[in-house]
């Protein structure tokens, strides 16, 4: 485990030693001249509010937690003190989270006295700096620094000299964080998306500018076309998230026009083409293939005008 020693400038360089030789270490923060590393029980540490990026028990986790077991948190965390005697973490979640698996009860912090909206800052850019993060993630915490910036923006003082003169919020944090501001206002309106709507960007079932075109549909809206989604087993091209954005903002999206805008993506998929067999006049069965969620079938059958629409695909299909 770390332990503290009195010449810090010792401790220092040797952290900067170890550090280019572990590249699962989360990359090592500032610290400014007259900050002390000192160490904190585990119980006194709280997760920051709303934070955006995800702690998993995954392989990289489990990296971090030999690299802890070898040579020790090399990069102590940061924190800010709160008003009931604990510390929120600004940066560190995953150090945390990994001692305390392999048996920690103090960790090394460098406490930082910050206001809000600049811990909301700090936090972002401090974990922004990780390899592995999920266009969910990175739409939050684009999100929260936005809304932070801008409330910093709103209380600034007359007589105070603002250095970004003339740039927008979306176009500092684009320059930070190596993103174009169009793109950066891509990630915040992903922010819209029903829950189920971001996991599917995430996983990289569905992309990532289909996904902001279908970020302006009411929340209704985007549950119906997941349903859709689900049913067919895949999700809208560009040219079709277009479509369906013109049809919710003209109002006149419907549960049909969904199934209608996936119908071609649905019978195009080779392994899904339902196998169509006429028993007598009037009736036909649909054979689902594997894949096909039986369930989801019954709920999209059981809607009047999903049930219509695909009867009368049926009748249209061939052998």
């Amino acid at each position: 485990p770390f332990r503290l020693d009195k010449y810090n400038l010792f401790w220092t360089g040797f952290f900067a030693f170890r550090e280019r030789k572990l590249p699962m270490e989360e990359k090592k923060e500032l610290q400014n001249q007259d900050e002390r590393v000192v160490e904190i029980e585990l119980e006194r540490l709280r997760g920051f509010v709303n934070h955006p990026f995800k702690v998993q028990a995954d392989s990289q986790m489990i990296e971090l937690q030999e690299s802890i077991k070898k040579y020790g948190i090399l990069n102590p965390l940061i924190v800010r003190p709160r008003q009931d005697g604990t510390y929120e973490i600004i940066s560190g979640h995953r150090r945390k989270f990994a001692a305390e698996k392999i048996g920690y009860r103090k960790v090394p912090v460098i406490i930082r006295v910050l206001k809000d909206d600049e811990a909301v800052v700090s936090m972002v850019d401090s974990n922004l700096q990780r390899e592995m993060i999920s266009p969910s993630e990175k739409a939050f915490a684009y999100k929260m620094k936005y809304e932070a910036i801008k409330r910093k923006a709103g209380r600034r003082k007359c007589g105070q000299v603002d250095h970004n003169l003339g740039k927008k919020s979306i176009e500092l944090i684009g320059e930070e964080c190596g993103d174009s501001p169009k793109q950066v206002q891509r990630y915040i309106k992903i922010t819209e998306l029903i829950p189920e709507m971001l996991e599917k960007v995430d996983d990289g079932s569905m992309g990532f500018t289909p996904a902001v075109q279908l970020s302006f549909l009411k929340k209704k809206e985007q549950k119906e076309m997941l349903d859709a989604m689900e049913f067919a087993q895949c999700t809208p091209s560009l040219s079709q998230a277009l479509r369906i954005k013109k049809l919710s903002s003209d109002g006149n999206l419907t549960v049909r026009k969904n199934a209608e805008l996936m119908e071609n993506a649905f019978y195009n998929k080779e392994n899904l083409n339902p196998q169509m067999k006429e028993q007598d006049e009037g009736s036909s069965t649909i054979t689902v293939p594997d894949g096909v969620d039986a369930e989801l079938l019954m709920k999209v059958l059981g809607n009047p005008e999903m049930a219509a629409l695909l009867t009368s695909l049926a009748k249209t299909m061939k052998v």
